[in-house]
């Protein structure tokens, strides 16, 4: 061997070490960051400490991005992003890119480097394993107005493309902006999906926020809720009487649009801070269950995933409430990082429940994470992980009047009829979920091709066969017959998290979800773990494997 390429060999992999663990340098490991009986200000302090923290490591990850792209291979027009940074607890770090071309942002170009304590690289998780490149940026097309040029890679060989947005509203009152992506070359339409969440009621298919308050005048204040009984809400002392602004968890706000279909709305004051009168004709009942639903989310995202806020930045999101007339909906919208509800069939009804709160607030969640693509498989992925986080809430929450099931939206009758609008333990109970993967899942409505996920969260969870949960009867069944013994919720929901927040990309799909949840469950409890082996047996029983 020579010598000196030896050395020359060791200096390039040392360089290339001390780069890719040069983003764990101001990185630590997530922990809780004080609990709901915990003095407001110490968790204000914790939450804000965490979030510098977080900060400062996006900051490293990017002062390093181009010796990480170079380190692994990417092309010299090719630029890396830092979106996230993730530390677990044996030191490994999980690093969360977003790719450009050229100076044009690619779609379907982001990946997670995932390097060990000593900077050694683990592996790497791409949305795409094409080569990036094309032959011009130039387009042979004129583009619309407004169209920005992108390297369309979220499936084939990577194009040139145009990317357009439309603003409208749907025929239900939903608003909808939908980005349609167009080839440069030949015009050829190659993907088009709707950038605000569909809400929790389905829909048809697409094609392939407030600042946080600082502690002062912090209040408990009360409320008669319509879904959850009497519940404490946190406000905050304000000029006359109290605002619905919740200074322990980021500063969230409740407002009123008081039918409106636009702008912020009415910030709710109340005089005694006794909110709402437990029935859908005080306007405050609707805004008790959003703020309490959101404070659920909160708690649970703090104390059971250790994640400060949806986008683990210590920030709120904000509820707006009595949108539209009898609008039988609700919407997540990460343009304004909010969550939107309608008052439901005949204005009597508000989409305001706990799960419905935990599952749009869980739309931004993902946003912030794997960003599934709302469309194809990984719009599913997308919906499930809004079901399986809200039905998780739910259960965190132990309310004795919206106690935890696996059924979703039960309490706001949807349908007219009293039932759920979807069921986890067999999805296909509601006429139009699929229980099972088959090679047309992507084809499907994403609120209906879900139940592949779902169904593989309750059975991960609970196990197969029947069985009575607080009260509500189940009978899960497999594909092919199996048994599946469940690990219970906790385990079940914390190993989703870990894959949807350090091995999901924006186009991952059920095969790919397989292997992001299998490697969660060999981090948080080994490769040959009755855990993992019920990952297995779960994703198998589904029909994925």
């Amino acid at each position: 061997m020579n010598p000196h390429k030896s050395s020359a060999r060791m200096s390039k992999n040392t360089k290339r070490a001390a780069a890719l663990a040069a983003a764990a340098a101001m990185v630590v490991v997530g922990v809780q960051a004080g609990s709901a009986t915990a003095a407001p200000e110490k968790a204000q302090a914790s939450s804000a400490s965490a979030a510098t923290l977080r900060v400062g490591a996006i900051k490293s990850a990017q002062v390093n991005a181009d010796s990480t792209a170079r380190s692994l291979g990417l092309g010299g027009a090719e630029k890396l992003v830092a979106r996230d940074v993730i530390k677990d607890a044996d030191g490994t770090v999980h690093t969360r890119y977003e790719r450009t071309y050229a100076g044009l942002p690619v779609l379907g170009g982001d990946l997670i480097t995932h390097v060990a304590k000593t900077g050694k690289l683990k592996s790497v998780d791409k949305a795409t394993d094409a080569k990036i490149a094309v032959a011009s940026t130039t387009p042979k097309l004129k583009s619309a107005a407004g169209a920005r040029k992108v390297i369309f890679a979220v499936s084939g060989k990577p194009v040139l493309a145009f990317e357009t947005v439309k603003s409208s509203v749907k025929k239900d009152g939903t608003p909808s902006r939908v980005h349609t992506v167009t080839d440069a070359t030949t015009g050829k339409q190659l993907y088009s999906y709707d950038e605000i969440d569909d809400g929790i009621k389905g829909g048809k298919a697409p094609k392939a926020p407030a600042k946080g308050g600082s502690g002062a005048g912090l209040e408990a204040g009360s409320g008669a809720s319509m879904y959850s009984g009497a519940v404490p809400l946190t406000s905050t002392k304000g000029a006359s009487g109290f605002d619905l602004t919740d200074g322990e968890r980021g500063g969230h706000k409740t407002y009123d649009l008081k039918g409106g279909q636009n702008g912020t709305g009415t910030l709710f004051t109340d005089a005694d801070d006794k909110w709402g009168n437990g029935k859908a004709d005080d306007p405050q009942t609707a805004a008790v269950d959003a703020a309490y639903g959101a404070a659920m989310t909160w708690d649970f995202y703090k104390n059971e995933l250790g994640r400060n806020g949806i986008a683990g930045d210590g920030k709120a999101a904000y509820s707006r409430v009595h949108y539209g007339k009898a609008y039988v909906n609700a919407f997540w919208d990460d343009g304004c990082f909010c969550m939107t509800y309608g008052d439901g069939i005949g204005n009597t009804h508000p989409l305001t429940a706990i799960d419905v709160a935990g599952h749009e607030m869980s739309h931004g969640l993902t946003a912030a994470t794997a960003n599934l693509e709302y469309a194809g498989e990984s719009g599913g992925l997308n919906e499930a992980t809004s079901d399986i986080f809200g039905t998780s809430v739910e259960f965190f929450a132990k309310n004795a009047t919206d106690v935890g099931d696996y059924l979703i939206g039960e309490k706001i009758d949807i349908n007219g009829d009293g039932t759920p609008l979807r069921y986890m333990d067999k999805p296909s109970k509601d006429g139009q979920s699929l229980d099972y993967w088959d090679a047309n899942a992507g084809d499907v409505d994403v609120h209906y091709s879900s139940g592949i996920a779902n169904h593989f969260f309750y059975l991960l969870a609970e196990g197969s066969g029947a069985k009575e949960i607080n009260g509500v009867k189940y009978d899960s069944p497999t594909k092919d017959g199996s048994k599946v013994t469940g690990i219970g919720q906790q385990k079940a929901y914390k190993i989703w998290y870990k894959a949807l927040s350090t091995y999901m990309t924006s186009t991952t799909d059920y095969k790919a979800a397989r292997e992001a949840t299998l490697k969660a469950a060999t981090d948080l409890h080994g490769a040959d773990s009755a855990e993992a082996k019920a990952v297995a047996a779960a994703w198998a029983g589904v029909n994925v494997k």
